[in-house]
């Protein structure tokens, strides 16, 4: 089995420790550092957004994974491009033109997500798998941290793998919300590629060995 990609969110960190949980995470065998942006529209929370993903991504030295969880994010991604998103991703439930949003995303030489909702169907991505470089799929209702996994999604990224395998697609799938070192290997053996973890990381006595854990 391949070894999976590790992206802690920073959501669950501790704020007023912002560059020295950064420094954790570069320290660290995670791959990716993923950073949830949330307009209290889309989602019913309010989190962080472009000045602090600027100030983050000037240290950060892993891969800056930005899942926008707002609407209309056509209106910001080249703004977050600027602020330093490696990859950028949107929601499909957000997305009245989702083709002509991933297209922009790549056309600003970031690497393109959709995230899909939990009661959202794999169905309706069939005519974009191929434009998509990660599909994020929500394990939770998205806006709060330190939810439990739902597990229909096992089912989903079975479904998900599958599409993606007939169409030739080389979309990653990533997992995010209700991520454990109990649950990992199930996430992963269903066929999962990367793994956000939040409190799991974040609220560990060891982060470090946390995230080597989830790795192996």
């Amino acid at each position: 089995m391949k070894t999976p990609l590790i992206a802690p969110s920073l959501l669950a960190a501790n704020f007023l420790e912002i560059g020295k949980e950064v420094e954790m995470v570069n320290n660290s065998e995670a791959d990716w550092l993923h950073l949830d942006v949330m307009d209290g529209r889309f989602v019913p929370n309010i989190s962080f957004g472009l000045p602090v993903i600027s100030q983050i991504s000037k240290i950060a030295k892993k891969v800056c994974d930005v899942h926008l969880m707002i609407e209309e994010p056509e209106k910001y991604a080249e703004a977050f491009q600027k602020a330093g998103a490696q990859i950028l991703t949107v929601h499909i439930e957000a997305c009245v033109h989702l083709h002509r949003n991933l297209q922009q995303i790549r056309s600003l030489g970031m690497k393109a997500g959709i995230a899909v909702n939990p009661h959202t169907s794999i169905g309706l991505l069939e005519n974009v798998i191929r434009d998509a470089d990660v599909v994020l799929l929500m394990s939770v209702n998205p806006g709060f941290g330190g939810q439990h996994f739902i597990e229909q999604t096992y089912a989903k990224i079975r479904a998900l793998r599958a599409l993606i395998d007939q169409t030739g697609s080389s979309a990653l799938i990533e997992i995010d919300g209700g991520v454990t070192l109990d649950n990992a290997r199930s996430i992963l053996d269903a066929g999962a590629d990367v793994l956000v973890a939040g409190n799991t990381v974040f609220a560990s006595k060891d982060p470090i060995a946390t995230i080597k854990a989830l790795k192996q």
